[in-house]
């Protein structure tokens, strides 16, 4: 029989290696982690670096782009201070159409004497300078042209041993020409001179334009606040004029609505005291006629009102007594009044207006703004129709929608609705008889609560008529 010994031995050092080869693989996935930290950072850091180069690199393209800018400026300002040194005579003449001559308006390196000579030799020979901007040529010194004038004429008349004429062209306006010159004979104009004074010649017309378009702007901008002026003026005379002939109106109104009331109560009254067979009795043909005068009188006492109110809501002599108030509360009100009306069409009218909505207003002025347009709108509706009542916030107003399924309202007849004695052309109209007055007594009553009422509807389609209420809250605090 073996010995045990052995096999315990061959275990133990299997175990052993076990968790060697388990220490060392863990030791390496350490290392190996480490290493992958630190590849990582150095990607990360690689990144950052070569974003920094691009930008070293976008940087130092455009300071060379700033470098070559300033390079041409410098260069240019070199080539003009070297012009400036060389060329010690310069001359800017500007011809005037109106007048027929040559205008000198620049000149540098003469004295009076000299310039009152040259402008006589200019004026004793316009033509050859008249000739030269018309065919936009240049003459120099360097390239002599003698179809113009010649070269030694020219130094003689400008007192110079180089020079160079170039034309001033702008598209309109006045043109010209520049003359350059040097009395040095060791400074000759040459063909890079040449070029400059020729740019110099287009930019000084190209100046010559922008003033003229300035100029022309400006008296075109003067002549417009002066249009508006007087536009604004004529119409503040106009909207005065307006204003009184409106006021004239509206106390025309009153003063001829309270002197109808009076004659209109006598009327009524006297028609009631005879329906009343009190000094005795009238026959039936009589009787219907009496009924006539009273219905009658009754329309035209309505129609005074409503004139009256309408007068005294323009001219602001209508106190408005606002206070919170149940909009939902209000609404039912009228509706129970105008039930009977609602249930002979039988329509379907429904009113979906929270329980909790208040607004401050003077309830029996907005109580006839609904008497108004609920009335129109079952006037209106077919029957079996509908009619909706919806609320809805806007800011600091409740606004209402008054929406029916009627005969609907055409576009031309929308913007002119809510004049006084204004009446839609339709069949509905022609039966019934109406004032015109309503609508507009509606609109003034919504606006001396500072809302507003609008309209929309097409023709068979029905109408809606949305007005604006002051929300409570509005009003607290």
């Amino acid at each position: 029989m073996s010995s045990p010994y052995p096999l315990y031995l061959f275990g133990f050092i299997t175990t052993l290696a076990i968790v060697i080869l388990t220490f060392i693989i863990i030791v390496k996935s350490e290392k190996i982690r480490q290493l992958l930290l630190t590849v990582n950072h150095l990607k990360s850091a690689l990144d950052q670096m070569d974003e920094q180069a691009k930008l070293i690199v976008r940087t130092d393209l455009e300071l060379n782009k700033i470098q070559e800018e300033l390079d041409k400026k410098v260069s240019g300002l070199y080539t003009l201070q070297r012009l400036s040194r060389a060329f010690a005579s310069t001359l800017v003449f500007i011809w005037q159409a109106k007048e027929k001559r040559f205008l000198q308006s620049l000149a540098i390196g003469y004295n009076r004497e000299d310039i009152d000579n040259i402008v006589l030799e200019i004026e004793s020979k316009q033509n050859v300078y008249l000739k030269l901007m018309e065919q936009e040529k240049t003459l120099s010194s360097r390239t002599p042209d003698t179809t113009f004038i010649s070269t030694e004429e020219i130094k003689r008349i400008f007192q110079v041993k180089a020079y160079c004429i170039s034309p001033i062209l702008p598209k309109e306006g006045a043109h010209g020409f520049i003359f350059v010159g040097t009395e040095s004979p060791d400074n000759p104009i040459t063909e890079g001179d040449e070029e400059l004074i020729i740019i110099l010649a287009q930019s000084i017309g190209q100046a010559f334009e922008n003033a003229r378009l300035f100029e022309a702007t400006w008296r075109a901008q003067q002549e417009l606040e002066k249009r508006v002026e007087q536009r604004t003026q004529e119409l503040t005379e106009v909207v005065n004029e307006l204003k009184r002939v409106s006021k004239r109106k509206s106390d025309f109104v009153s003063a001829v609505s309270h002197e109808l009331r009076t004659p209109l109560t006598s009327i009524k009254g006297y028609a009631s005291i005879l329906l009343s067979k009190n000094l005795g009795k009238i026959s039936d043909p009589i009787k219907e006629r009496l009924e006539k005068i009273n219905r009658h009188s009754d329309e035209l006492v309505h129609m005074v009102n409503d004139l009256l109110d309408i007068s005294r809501l323009e001219s602001g002599r209508i106190i408005m007594k606002k206070q919170s108030c149940s909009l939902k509360e209000l609404v039912e009100s009228i509706l129970d009044l105008l039930s009977v009306q609602i249930k002979q069409k039988s329509l379907n009218l429904s009113a979906d207006i929270p329980s909790d909505l208040r607004v401050i207003v003077d309830k029996s002025q907005i109580e006839r703004v609904f008497v108004n347009l609920i009335g129109n709108a079952i006037k209106f509706t077919p029957e079996n129709g509908k009619i909706t009542l919806t609320t809805q916030p806007a800011n600091n107003f409740i606004q209402v929608n008054i929406s029916d399924t009627g005969i609907g309202i055409p576009k031309e007849a929308q913007e002119t609705i809510f004049e006084e004695f204004y009446r839609v052309d339709n069949p509905i109209n022609e039966k019934v008889k109406g004032t015109g007055l309503g609508l507009s007594l509606v609109k003034n009553i919504i606006e001396a609560h500072q809302g507003s009422i609008w309209i929309k509807s097409e023709l068979g389609a029905g109408s809606t008529f949305s007005f604006l209420l002051p929300a409570e809250d509005t009003h607290k605090g």
